[in-house]
């Protein structure tokens, strides 16, 4: 082999190796990195209804065992890890339903407003209303599933004005006159969820209307009480041209841990057993209608399906129609 050729050989060997170890500069991609991620909305129909799924971010609750109770390390360990899901740390999502019915725009809970008590990530309701081109103005009712501090908490800016100017809230009196009271939200530990309620409910008493159990109170759009996550806590049953969807609220907070064994207890249950009660009744008669469900908490866009799974159930997705 003549030397020439073996130096350019071994040349090209040492390059290939220094590329390989990342020593050599090459040329800059022909886009630029950290893109930003797409809004965080998602529209699709129910029946004759306009739909759309926005965020209030993303909650961090943090250790599982300390919300998720019953269950050992070793069978929340299991759960989340068979489901390639960190062991450590519970990240819920905060899905907001808002439908135009052609008479009314209808919007599902409002976030944690400026409270940070979850951490930064909360909060982005305002943020991806307007990314989905609803103005706040339009709102005509704004429904809430009960008055914890992720679900009442965008009522009011953090100056102090209606975030929803034109809106009548409609939500179950029990969880208005409990989480209002302070001698009812006596521990030191719901201080906070006894200060976001009163900022937000309060100012707007008068524009409050109370749900009953059974009541059609806007068109299509029903009220069912789910007690025990709170003392008023309610699903939504909507009806559009032959189609039905459950807003299902806190019912269950984990498409996993309350799921797979539903009686297991959660931590922020004003009564942990009723709420377990609540849950099973609701989902066995998803699974067993074949009735869609959104929930609150659940993976974005939090839609789908519950089927029953041995003594519990299991959460499939509904994909996503992008058309």
């Amino acid at each position: 082999m003549q030397p020439g050729l073996l130096g350019r050989r071994l040349a090209l060997a040492g390059a290939g190796v220094a590329a390989a170890a990342g020593l050599i500069q090459t040329a800059g991609a022909k886009m630029p990195m950290g893109l930003k991620q797409a809004p965080y909305f998602y529209r699709f129909k129910l029946g004759s209804m306009d739909a759309t799924v926005i965020s209030d971010g993303s909650l961090p609750l943090g250790p599982p065992g300390d919300a998720f109770l019953g269950l050992s390390k070793e069978e929340i360990a299991r759960q989340l890890t068979d489901n390639f899901l960190p062991a450590d740390n519970v990240v819920l999502e905060q899905n907001i339903l808002v439908l135009n019915t052609g008479s009314k725009v209808v919007l599902f809970d409002t976030g944690m407003g400026n409270v940070k008590l979850f951490g930064p990530t909360t909060g982005q309701l305002m943020k991806t209303l307007a990314q989905a081109g609803i103005p706040a103005s339009a709102v005509d009712a704004v429904v809430m599933t009960h008055a914890h501090i992720d679900h009442c908490g965008g009522i009011m800016s953090a100056s102090g004005a209606r975030n929803f100017p034109n809106a009548t809230l409609y939500i179950a009196q029990a969880d208005y006159d409990y989480w209002t009271d302070p001698a009812k939200v006596s521990a030191p530990a719901l201080k906070s969820f006894l200060d976001q309620a009163r900022r937000n409910l309060v100012p707007n008493r008068d524009r409050i209307k109370f749900v009953k159990d059974g009541e059609e109170f806007i068109p299509g759009i029903h009220a069912i009480f789910a007690p025990g996550h709170t003392v008023g806590h309610t699903v939504f049953m909507i009806d559009s041209a032959g189609k039905q969807m459950c807003f299902i609220g806190d019912l269950t907070h984990h498409q996993y841990l309350l799921m797979e064994k539903p009686l297991t207890e959660f931590a922020y249950d004003t009564d942990p057993k009723q709420s377990a009660q609540s849950r099973v009744k609701m989902l066995n008669m998803l699974a067993a209608n074949r009735i869609p469900l959104l929930a609150y908490h659940f993976p974005w866009p939090g839609i789908g399906h519950v089927a029953k799974m041995g003594d519990g159930f299991r959460f499939v997705p509904s994909p996503m129609q992008m058309g």
